[in-house]
């Protein structure tokens, strides 16, 4: 028997053994095993470059869009002021949109009437103080070089200093005096009419904001634009308070004092220190302390100045923070912190707005988060012995 050869083994039908070896399976791309990236990767980097870019114009708009912003901010705020006698007159059969109007233009008579008013009495204080000026100034300069031996340029001689230095700027200054009032008019105008249709819709507002809400959320809505409607109101309350009260302790000053048209002055005070962000107490102080300094001296006018500000960080410290806790269910020192903190961020309209906000935020605080029961522990009480019986 002879043995089998290895041409025997391969014989030519054999087709496995002749077939050639296969090459390795390619990895598709992005796995670990493929150099290649996957092939979603060049379209999200191009979606995640327009997103950017999408974000920095969004951000730029927004940004131009801030006056707008602020606008609507003021207008909701003023129609919420304005809802309760609006209300009051719709219960009483007037039209939604007369209701409207007449509480809205009818705070604006108002408005104006008081302004009319102590503005003459400002405009003749402040003619007679420009008047008596160079007289005070002269006298400064005499008291300077007889008992200092410092020699003071004349009245004549600063004037004419300043319209050299300041002549050529007076068209510019004048151009842009001119640029603001007509942007503060057109802004207010806008205010306005945002704030006449959010009062003219009332229920058609809130049904509209409501649509855009799921069933099971819009208690939540209307519930938190009560509890909204309930704080800003409080809020024109203690303002209406504090003005009062204002009124009243500035009349009695002026009164003692002795300066003429206390009564009137007195009222400026209180309206404008409460009711003008941030320099409306000194705005409001201005005007009495110019009155005395023209019609009694600069000893008057200075005791009239030292009185505005002491008030005032009474009035900041003391009382404000006591009548907020009380009206806006506030801790005083919660609501100075809020006073300081959105002034600081938002500027004189956030420090106006910070009380309601801040009250907002709390109620709905102590709405929807979880509070938990007390342990037993002595100190959350005051300890009921004095020190010395303890010892």
């Amino acid at each position: 028997m002879t043995a089998m050869t290895s041409d025997d083994a391969a014989a030519p039908g054999d087709t496995a053994a002749a077939a050639p070896e296969q090459a390795p399976p390619v990895p598709p791309p992005g796995s670990p095993a493929s150099r290649h990236p996957p092939r979603w990767l060049p379209r999200a980097l191009a979606m995640g470059v327009v997103a950017v870019f999408a974000g920095i114009f969004t951000w730029n708009a927004l940004g131009q869009l801030k006056s707008l912003w602020i606008a609507l901010l003021i207008a909701f705020f003023l129609s919420l002021a304005l809802e309760p006698p609006t209300i009051w007159l719709v219960k009483r059969r007037w039209p939604r949109a007369a209701a409207a109007a007449t509480t809205l233009f009818g705070s604006l008579l108002v408005l104006g009437g008081v302004a009319a008013l102590f503005g003459n009495l400002f405009v003749k204080q402040l003619t007679e103080l420009a008047s008596s000026l160079p007289e005070y100034y002269e006298t400064l300069r005499d008291y300077a070089g007889d008992s200092f031996g410092i020699l003071l340029p004349t009245s004549k001689a600063l004037v004419d200093d300043g319209l050299a230095a300041f002549g050529g700027d007076v068209a510019s200054g004048a151009i842009g005096v001119l640029g603001d009032v007509l942007s503060g008019a057109f802004w207010t105008i806008t205010i306005l009419l945002v704030a006449f249709y959010l009062l003219a819709a009332g229920p058609r507002f809130r049904r509209a904001v409501c649509r855009w809400v799921p069933p099971h959320l819009q208690d939540d809505v209307l519930y938190l634009w009560g509890v909204v409607q309930r704080k800003v109101s409080d809020y024109l309350d203690t303002r209406l308070v504090l003005a009062i009260i204002s009124t009243v302790v500035t009349y009695v000053f002026l009164l003692i004092l002795g300066t003429p048209s206390a009564i009137p002055l007195a009222v400026f005070v209180g309206i404008v220190s409460q009711f003008v962000p941030t320099i409306g107490a000194y705005l409001g102080g201005a005007l009495p302390t110019m009155v005395a300094l023209t019609s009694q001296g600069p000893g008057q006018a200075v005791a009239v100045l030292i009185f505005v500000i002491a008030y005032q960080q009474l009035e900041n410290l003391v009382i404000a923070p006591k009548l907020s806790e009380r009206a806006l269910e506030m801790n005083a020192a919660v609501s100075l912190l809020a006073v300081l903190a959105f002034g600081a961020v938002f500027g004189a309209l956030g420090a106006f707005l910070a009380l309601p906000v801040a009250a907002t935020i709390q109620a709905m605080a102590q709405t929807y988060l979880q509070r938990h029961d007390l342990i037993e522990s002595a100190m959350f009480d005051d300890p009921k012995d004095s020190w010395i019986e303890a010892r």
